[in-house]
């Protein structure tokens, strides 16, 4: 035989051992994190991403969704020190839930920040998209795709809202991140911090009146109408989700797999961001199902938007820093390029 047909077969059997070794490493089931429930696009995706990595890893890797938050034992933002430390494998995590560990997360969160869509994509997509996902995976997460909750919008049950007058006094739910107490305390709201499962119930007792989340992944699948009459459409606030796995979980994939799971992650978080964006994105159809439920809709002019972004410019500034003022230049030259491109 031929050494170099003697090379070729020795080269395979290393592979075929190498990639059995790596599977008889993995785990019978890999624990996925989802702060909502298994509806709407957050929550499908979850399923869809599940069931794609396992076809495409022929059964090696098997994903199982845990949904309501069931796995950070109560707070939503442990999920990335959880991941980190490879208690929770794989997650599709808000990078509102992620900031308190990932401070740089909080560039999504700038009151007021990003405009539109075409400004998100154009830093995701930009050297800002990379940056970030380097960063996260430094603290123990890898990146393998943004996903989708959209721009957080607010629901109440007292009255409607469009200056900031009308907000005083309202007690509204907020995620636990400190930037949000900021940003709602500046517009002379009351803002209480809480995990999802928790505001829920509060929304139905009574004791808190609002809240402010995306329409088409929490508004809408949480029925927000049976308990909040008000919503206000303002975009003050965007929320990224990253698609990720722990770097400890990761290490012990083979190349092949390692592949094969980023070529599914691409594919759902495509079709996860046309979810949470559909009747929203160039239609009024989200905003007509909430008025159709009962909601009284306003969306706030842009003149309208500018008071409460002064408003809230203090706030702005205090975060840059926490951000870092870099990044945030370089998230405004994308988004100027963005807007040059219109």
């Amino acid at each position: 035989m031929k050494k170099s047909a003697l090379f070729i077969i020795l080269l395979i059997l290393v592979v075929g051992f190498a990639s059995t070794v790596f599977s008889e490493n993995y785990k019978p089931e890999y624990k996925m994190s989802i702060v909502v429930g298994p509806a709407g696009p957050w929550g499908e995706s979850a399923a869809r991403f599940a069931e794609e990595v396992k076809k495409a890893t022929d059964g090696r890797i098997n994903i199982k969704p845990y949904y309501s938050g069931q796995l950070f034992a109560g707070k939503q933002t442990n999920e990335f020190l959880l991941m980190k430390q490879g208690v929770i494998d794989f997650a599709l995590g808000s990078t509102i839930n992620w900031s308190p560990t990932v401070k740089e997360l909080n560039l999504f969160a700038l009151p007021f920040f990003f405009s539109s869509y075409k400004d998100l994509d154009a830093v995701e997509n930009g050297e800002v998209g990379k940056q970030l996902f380097r960063i996260i995976e430094e603290k123990g997460v890898v990146g393998l795709g943004w996903a989708e909750n959209g721009f957080r919008e607010l629901t109440n049950s007292k009255r409607s809202v469009a200056k900031p007058d009308d907000l005083e006094g309202l007690k509204l739910r907020v995620v636990g991140s400190p930037i949000f107490v900021d940003i709602f305390k500046a517009m002379g709201a009351n803002p209480v911090s809480m995990n999802w499962g928790e505001a829920l119930s509060a929304f139905q007792q009574g004791t808190v009146d609002g809240q402010e989340n995306p329409v088409i992944s929490v508004i809408i699948p949480n029925k927000l109408w049976q308990v909040n009459k008000y919503m206000t459409s303002w975009n003050y606030a965007i929320d990224p989700i990253i698609l990720g796995v722990s770097k400890m979980v990761w290490d012990t994939f083979d190349q092949k797999d390692k592949d094969a799971i980023s070529k599914v992650a691409q594919e759902v978080v495509t079709w996860q961001k046309n979810g949470a964006r559909e009747g929203l994105e160039g239609s009024t159809a989200a905003f007509d199902n909430l008025r159709n439920n009962g909601m009284e809709v306003t969306i706030l002019t842009p003149d309208q938007i500018k008071v409460f972004k002064d408003k809230t410019k203090p706030v702005f500034d205090k975060w840059v820093n926490e951000v870092g003022p870099e990044l945030v230049k370089m998230a405004e030259k994308d988004i100027q390029k963005a807007m040059q491109a219109k």
